[in-house]
């Protein structure tokens, strides 16, 4: 953790700079921990890729659960996303009151990336903010999320990580 109000993971994946970018982007339903939604009764993620564009669970019912928008669009090597939840897990509609996630993919060598993840401004989500930060930063956080992600790259079912 950089500080009370940032956590920060990083990870070295084997696969390619523009691989990484893409499954952590258009592939994000199939290493997302299933936990961590909001809806019940998930179908699938979608992804828009571009500025504006939204990350959001669909239930099997057809209902949207818009969780994020995306602030930076830079393929292969960057993403912001915002963290558009409340301290009591709900749909946070006050903007201001949102944290982002930046996720840089930063080549090591031909075959291997190293993703490097900052969740930041965790105290714009108001009283309480201590208890998402905690949650991001616990194990079953961000590096529950990037170990399913690694594991997806290498072709490993995401469900058996060691």
């Amino acid at each position: 953790m950089t500080d009370a109000t940032t956590v920060t993971r990083s990870i070295v994946v084997d696969a390619p700079v523009d691989r990484a970018f893409n499954v952590f982007t258009e592939d994000i339903g199939s290493w997302w921990p299933p936990e961590h939604h909001i809806i019940q009764s998930m179908s699938h993620m979608v992804f828009e890729p571009k500025v504006g564009g939204h990350i959001y669970d669909v239930a099997t019912d057809g209902n949207e659960c818009h969780w994020s928008r995306v602030l930076a669009y830079e393929p292969p090597s960057r993403l912001v996303f915002t963290w558009d939840i409340t301290t009591q897990w709900q749909i946070e509609t006050d903007r201001a009151k949102t944290s982002e996630i930046e996720v840089r993919f930063l080549p090591e060598g031909e075959r291997r990336t190293r993703v490097e993840l900052e969740h930041r401004h965790l105290d714009r989500h108001g009283e309480g903010w201590e208890g998402i930060a905690a949650a991001v930063a616990d194990p079953g956080g961000w590096e529950l999320g990037l170990a399913r992600f690694a594991h997806r790259l290498e072709g490993a079912p995401v469900g058996e990580q060691g």
